[in-house]
């Protein structure tokens, strides 16, 4: 932006997720994120809980992220989701079979959606964690509509089987908390941890 100076400028933001999801979030909320995919294999990851486990998923991102020399200077933002039902975690499923029966199992039930996030500044080396939980009410799609649903390939892409803002919202009744969440991405919660590395939110609105 012509006469704006190095130290008007907004710090650089990396968001180190492939989640095209998660990139319309942030620029719906006025920010301008660079994207660096992890990498990380996230079957190698385990953890107690289902939410220790979107924590520590999230934290490798924004660690193996941080670690690269594009990423010097930048406020790094890592996050990952997955669906907590009876108990288990349940990332992407691996084939359209697993949606299948993951749609059959989850109907008329309700399950958390976990979203860990870590934001590293790599200018000071700080960093800050922590998991947004949301609880979503799942429909009583028919089989019919459930294989239509996995027919049409986004069940395989995200986390759970499902996303709030795909085709699959017509099946989901309703949700108990933060529907970025869901998305992939808490904003208010972002907006908490990039606080209390004492960056402001709007610090970052270009």
């Amino acid at each position: 932006m012509a006469g704006m100076t190095e130290e008007s400028r907004p710090r650089r933001l990396v968001l180190a997720s492939q989640s095209p999801a998660r990139l319309a979030l942030l620029r719906q909320a006025g920010l301008a994120p660079e994207v660096i995919v992890s990498g990380v294999d996230e079957d190698a990851l385990t953890a107690p809980t289902p939410g220790e486990l979107a924590r520590v998923l999230a934290e490798a991102k924004a660690e193996a992220v941080a670690g690269r020399p594009e990423a010097a200077g930048a406020l790094v933002v890592g996050c990952d989701s997955v669906l907590e039902l009876d108990g288990r975690a349940l990332g992407k499923p691996a084939d359209a079979e697993d949606a299948t029966a993951r749609w059959k199992s989850m109907r008329g039930r309700s399950g958390v959606l976990q979203t860990g996030h870590c934001v590293i500044d790599t200018a000071t080396g700080r960093r800050v964690a922590a998991t947004a939980s949301t609880t979503v009410r799942f429909g009583e799609p028919s089989d019919e509509e459930i294989a239509a649903y996995v027919e049409s390939g986004e069940p395989l892409f995200v986390a759970g089987a499902f996303t709030l803002d795909g085709r699959s919202a017509p099946f989901i009744d309703g949700i108990d908390g933060d529907p970025g969440n869901v998305i992939g991405l808490s904003l208010p919660l972002l907006r908490r941890l990039l606080a209390d590395l004492d960056v402001a939110i709007t610090e970052l609105w270009t």
